[in-house]
C-alpha cells in the first residue's frame, strides 16, 4: 500500500481554513480517497495547554509558545505517520509555518525555525496551501463569526504575521501553494483541487 500524501493548510486567522478543508475532504473522498482531518493545536495536553494561551486565559511567553508548539508537534507526528502508512491522505488545519509566522514574529526567527524544520520527527508536508487574505478583510469574517476573539486577532498584528507568513515561504523549499482567499469558497476551492491534484 502506498503511502498517503500530507497536505496542510495555513492562513491567517479568518482566511477560511475550515471551509476549504471540509470542501477539499469532500472533493478528495468523491474521488476515493481515504481522508483524516486534523489540527494543531492537538487535543493532546500541550494542544490543552496552548489553547489555553491562545485564548487569553494563561499567559505564556513566546519563547514558550514556539516551544510547547513543538512538542505537541513532535507528540502529532506519531499520529501523522499511523495515517500516511495506512494510505490515508491527511489534512491538517495549520502546522510548523504558523509557528514561524507567529511565534517566529515574537521571539528569535532563526530559532524557531530550527526547532521545526530541523526537527527529525516533524515531517515535512507534501503540500502546503496557504489561503491568502488581507487583514481587514480576515478581521471584517471574525467579527461576523461572533466568536470570542484570540489574543493574536488584530488587524497590525494579522498584517505583522501575512508578511512573515511570506517570508516564510520565500526561504523554505517547501512546496506551497498561494491562494488568494477573497473571492466566493467554490472559486478558491476549485483552485486548491488543482494545486492538491499535483501531488496526488
Amino acid at each position: 500500500m502506498a503511502n498517503g500524501k500530507f497536505i496542510v493548510f495555513e492562513g491567517i486567522d479568518g482566511a477560511g481554513k475550515s471551509t476549504q478543508i471540509a470542501l477539499l475532504k469532500k472533493a478528495l473522498e468523491a474521488m476515493g480517497h481515504t481522508v483524516w482531518q486534523t489540527a494543531e493545536p492537538t487535543d493532546l495536553q500541550t494542544g490543552k495547554m496552548l489553547r489555553a494561551a491562545l485564548a487569553g486565559k494563561d499567559e505564556r511567553s513566546a519563547s514558550e509558545m514556539a516551544s510547547l508548539f513543538v512538542l505537541d508537534r513532535i507528540a502529532h507526528n506519531k499520529e501523522i505517520e499511523k495515517a500516511l502508512a495506512a494510505g490515508k491522505t491527511v489534512i491538517c488545519d495549520r502546522y510548523y509555518y504558523s509557528s514561524l509566522a507567529y511565534q517566529g514574529s515574537l521571539c528569535d526567527y532563526e530559532w524557531v525555525r530550527h526547532m521545526n524544520y530541523a526537527c527529525p520527527d516533524i515531517r515535512h508536508p507534501d503540500l502546503c496551501v496557504f489561503l491568502d487574505l488581507a487583514p481587514k478583510d480576515a478581521i471584517a469574517r471574525i467579527t461576523a463569526r461572533g466568536e470570542a476573539t484570540e489574543i493574536y486577532e488584530n488587524e497590525d498584528t494579522l498584517s505583522l504575521f501575512r508578511d512573515t507568513f511570506h517570508r516564510v515561504f520565500a526561504t523554505l523549499n517547501d512546496r506551497v501553494a498561494i491562494v488568494n482567499a477573497a473571492p466566493a469558497p467554490e472559486v478558491i476551492a476549485a483552485e486548491v483541487l488543482a494545486a492538491v491534484k499535483e501531488i496526488l
